[in-house]
């Protein structure tokens, strides 16, 4: 501890270094890294005929080791210690007779211009730029322009650094704006012989002549586990790159030395784009009982199944880690912009990375097991990309589900783990007279989904639940076949409307989407179509609904709000605060019939606010039922304006039956798989 300096700015002074190696004698002081880790990098931008400067050189190794291998003889030293150039004279001077050691403030060297092709800085940048204070940026600008004096051009500077935000900002900014081309690589460092929890970076500053007006800027990043450089499109991107290696490697070095009490996720970025891969959560199980082969497994989830609760939320994935048994699970996710070749490949691709993630103690050479769903990477076929200017860039993938049925999905990628609409695709059938496919002939590839939507199937359960409200209305008729009109705001796929159109023969829909492109993704891949009982009107959800209570009142049997909001900073994903807000519902109660019912699909992380909501709904309407959805943050709301038309669940019960069998009397196709009586047994009234 007596060799740490009292304040930062000590870094700079010559009587302290004086001291730091007097009382440290001659035991080398390898700031960030040795030899051998560094060497892949600096036998890239080293040749053996440069004329090598070393700024600040202490009592490193790396200039005698640079020597002693044949990478470069004709090195020069400089330090502002003179008891350090003392001792390295000394241990050097029989053995490496062109390399030399100079007592040398490199604020004002005495070297003439361009007389250095390298010049080599192990640490010594890190040691001035402790802060941003005026006085230290003047003497890191000093250092910056005698560094630029003695460099010929296509000279490289070389900085061995911890690349902290401060440091690296600096130094890259400096030198791109002199017209350098500027390149960070990771140093790959072995776990035992690691000085520091953060990774070691090499910045490589090339010298190029300044052109005059702005020429393009060359910035890239080679990470550890490639040759290959990356480049990046700002000075801030590449800050982000490497503050991304630098949280890695704190993720690593945390779960390197105990469990973790909370899930740490990371993604995996391709190299070639640098786009996210995989992306990887970390699960620990104190539960389970640690032996030699329940220690650690790597589980693949299936492309497309990433949305589910068991992959996609944090409770899903403690239970996932608890049923497989092991004390440390990474679930892995692939993401739809990559293309995967199997199981093998990536495993393959993946096994040396996710060894870092091993809990402590875990032997070297540990199998560690791949596991997955059926054994399989899962399918998913994107059939559609766009941009639209209210609901931002999103896609209509199909994928495999876990019963082998396909499903076809909308999601928006600025929430791309939320499956915005789903539907069941239908397997075509064979063409009448067609004969069945002979066992031993070639089957039909399983990367192709079927095409046809499957129109009778409600693939979410809050809209499962929101039809089973239409059961709240008292009609004397049966439902099917009632007179129904229902106001849906929130088109999506177009699901929810098109199964009530469907399945209410008498029912009139009116459907309002405040996104066209919506509109257009629905009629082209969801099976949607408008017709004399569909009528969807392009309109911002808040307007219309006034412009129907200016209008005429006590329109509507049925009202369902499905609509999601784009601001992701509110604990309220669906819907936007302003369609709960009083005034609002009001007019929402006011379009109603007084025996009707208003269906909300809530979504509400925010207890605070879920109250609030909540409180507001119950001094518009006296009447107030509520479905949770099990697994699910949703919450159906059914709202009704007359007390009068309680229900106890047992009565609502015999209602929802009465329906499904009128529906089966009529034909309709109803998948057995749901029941709407189900539907109603968790209604609790508020």
């Amino acid at each position: 501890m007596e060799l740490l300096p009292r304040s930062p700015g000590e870094f700079g002074s010559a009587r302290y270094w004086d001291r730091f190696f007097r009382q440290r004698g001659q035991r080398p002081f390898e700031w960030y890294g040795a030899f051998p880790e560094l060497c892949p990098v600096l036998r890239k931008y080293v040749r053996p005929r440069d004329k090598v400067l070393v700024v600040g050189c202490g009592n490193s190794e790396l200039s005698e080791q640079l020597y002693d291998t044949g990478m470069c003889e004709d090195i020069v030293n400089i330090d502002i210690s003179d008891t350090v150039v003392r001792q390295m004279r000394e241990r050097s001077a029989s053995k490496r007779p062109k390399m030399s050691y100079l007592q040398m403030d490199m604020l004002q060297m005495g070297f003439p211009d361009a007389h250095f092709q390298v010049a080599l800085d192990k640490g010594t940048l890190d040691a001035i730029l402790t802060d941003d204070e005026e006085a230290t940026l003047a003497k890191v600008d000093r250092m910056f322009a005698e560094i630029n004096r003695v460099l010929q051009v296509g000279g490289r500077y070389l900085c061995v650094s911890l690349a902290q935000a401060h440091v690296l900002k600096k130094a890259v900014g400096h030198f791109s704006q002199e017209g350098w081309a500027v390149r960070v690589h990771e140093v790959a460092t072995s776990g035992d012989e690691q000085r520091f929890v953060l990774p070691v970076f090499v910045y490589v500053m090339t010298k190029f002549r300044k052109m005059p007006g702005s020429a393009p800027q060359i910035l890239e990043i080679c990470p550890e586990e490639q040759d290959k450089p990356l480049r990046v499109e700002s000075a801030e991107r590449l800050l982000e790159a490497v503050k991304d290696r630098q949280h890695y490697a704190l993720v690593c070095s945390q779960l390197s030395k105990a469990p973790c009490g909370e899930q740490l996720s990371l993604d995996l970025c391709d190299k070639a784009s640098g786009r996210p891969r995989y992306t990887l959560h970390v699960v620990d199980s104190p539960a389970v009982k640690p032996s030699r082969d329940n220690r650690f497994a790597i589980f693949i989830i299936p492309q497309g199944r990433e949305t589910e609760w068991l992959f996609g939320t944090e409770e899903g994935r403690r239970q996932l880690a608890a049923s497989a048994g092991f004390g440390r699970l990474v679930t892995v996710a692939l993401h739809r912009e990559q293309r995967y070749e199997g199981m093998a490949s990536i495993q393959a691709e993946l096994s040396g990375k996710v060894m870092e993630l091993a809990p402590p103690g875990l032997p070297a050479q540990q199998q560690v097991p791949f596991l997955s769903v059926g054994g399989d990477i899962g399918v998913r076929a994107v059939r559609h990309r766009d941009t639209s200017p209210l609901s931002g860039d999103f896609v209509v993938e199909d994928v495999k589900g876990d019963d082998a049925c396909y499903f076809r999905r909308l999601i928006f990628l600025s929430n791309r783990n939320v499956v915005q609409s789903e539907a069941r695709l239908l397997a075509p059938a064979p063409p009448p007279g067609q004969k069945k496919r002979r066992k031993d002939k070639k089957k039909p590839s399983p990367a192709e989904p079927p095409t046809a939507i499957d129109k009778s199937y409600l693939c979410c359960e809050h809209h499962r639940a929101m039809v089973a409200g239409l059961c709240l209305l008292g009609s004397p008729e049966p439902l099917p076949g009632a007179p129904l009109a229902v106001l849906v705001v929130g088109l999506g796929g177009g699901s929810l409307p098109l199964f009530v159109h469907d399945h209410f023969s008498q029912s009139r829909v009116a459907v309002v989407e405040i996104d066209p492109s919506m509109l257009e993704v629905a009629t082209r891949w969801f099976g949607f179509s408008q017709g004399e009982r569909m009528q969807v009107h392009v309109a911002d959800g808040l307007d219309h609904v006034a412009k129907l209570a200016a209008e005429a009142p006590a329109q509507y049997d049925a009202i369902m709000f499905d609509v999601d909001s784009k601001d992701l900073t509110v604990g309220m994903s669906c819907p936007p605060p302003a369609f709960v807000e009083k005034p609002f519902l009001q007019k929402v109660k006011t379009i109603l019939k007084p025996e009707g019912v208003f269906v909300l699909n809530l979504v509400c992380r925010d207890a605070r606010l879920k109250e609030s909501v909540l409180a507001v709904l119950r001094e518009v309407f006296p009447l107030l039922y509520v479905r949770r959805i099990e697994g699910e943050v949703n919450e159906i709301l059914f709202c009704q304006p007359s007390p009068e038309a309680r229900r106890d669940p047992v009565e609502l019960g015999a209602r929802a039956r009465e329906l499904e069998g009128s529906l089966q009397q009529l034909g309709r196709p109803w998948d057995s798989s749901y029941v709407l009586a189900d539907m109603l047994q968790a209604v609790t009234i508020l």
